[in-house]
Order: structure tokens, then C-alpha cells, then sequence
């Protein structure tokens, strides 16, 4: 009987251990690679448009709360409360977007000016050794 528990032990914490690993990453975002600066850029700049119009939204919805209190009877101070909650949630949402846009934009300028460093470090190379060649001068 001992045998048989620890074996079923075994099986149910084997199986958790394999699913544990079955999700992916929170940070990891589907079909953009991680050194796609740009379209992580454009990706974080949507996000911040579309957490700009629900906090436009909510900010109506809570002056149309604070306009006519009357209208909403006893819930209308939790409505209230839930809205100013939902415009605090899109404002820091907003924030950190447009923080990310910003980050990955330095990070595909300073990504560009690499490969352009890059380019010139290997045309100038190029160039050099073209000119030892037919300088006629022999190098030690």
C-alpha cells in the first residue's frame, strides 16, 4: 500500500513540475521578437492609445456621476469609488506604456547607430586593405 501512495506522490508532483513550465512569460509578448525595438515601440504606443480612450471614458462617466448623484440613489458613492479607481488603474497603465515606448525607442535608436557604426567600421576596414594592396607597400 506504501509503495502505491508513494508512486501516485510521485506522478501528481511530476505532472505539476511539467506544467509549471507550460506558461510562458508575463514580459514575453507573441509574434514580436525581443530585439524588434520598433515594433515593440508601436506595440507599447497601442496600448497607451487604447488605456488613453477608456481613461477618457471613465473621466465622463465619473463627471456624469458627480453631475446628478441623485440619479444613482445609495450605489452612486461605490460607482463613484469604482470609477475614480478605474481612472487611477489607466493612468499609471497609460504611464507605464508610454515609459516602455520611450525606453524601446532609445533602444532602437542606439540599436540603429550600432549597425551604422558597424557598417562603417567594415567599409573603412575594407578600404584599408584594398589601399595596402595596391599601394605597392610591404609591411613587415
Amino acid at each position: 500500500m506504501r509503495p502505491l501512495k508513494l508512486l501516485k506522490l510521485f506522478f501528481v508532483l511530476s505532472v505539476l513540475t511539467s506544467c509549471a513550465h507550460m506558461n510562458p512569460s508575463a514580459i514575453a509578448l507573441d509574434g514580436i521578437a525581443s530585439d524588434d525595438h520598433e515594433a515593440l515601440v508601436q506595440h507599447y504606443e497601442n496600448l497607451a492609445r487604447e488605456a488613453k480612450i477608456k481613461l477618457q471614458e471613465n473621466k465622463k462617466v465619473l463627471e456624469a456621476y458627480e453631475a446628478r448623484p441623485y440619479y444613482y440613489g445609495r450605489q452612486g458613492l461605490d460607482l463613484q469609488s469604482h470609477t475614480s479607481a478605474n481612472i487611477r488603474a489607466y493612468e499609471k497603465l497609460l504611464r507605464e506604456n508610454l515609459r516602455y515606448a520611450d525606453s524601446h525607442k532609445k533602444m532602437a535608436i542606439k540599436q540603429t547607430s550600432n549597425q551604422v557604426n558597424k557598417a562603417e567600421a567594415k567599409l573603412s576596414h575594407d578600404l584599408i586593405i584594398e589601399n595596402e594592396e595596391y599601394s605597392g607597400y610591404k609591411g613587415l
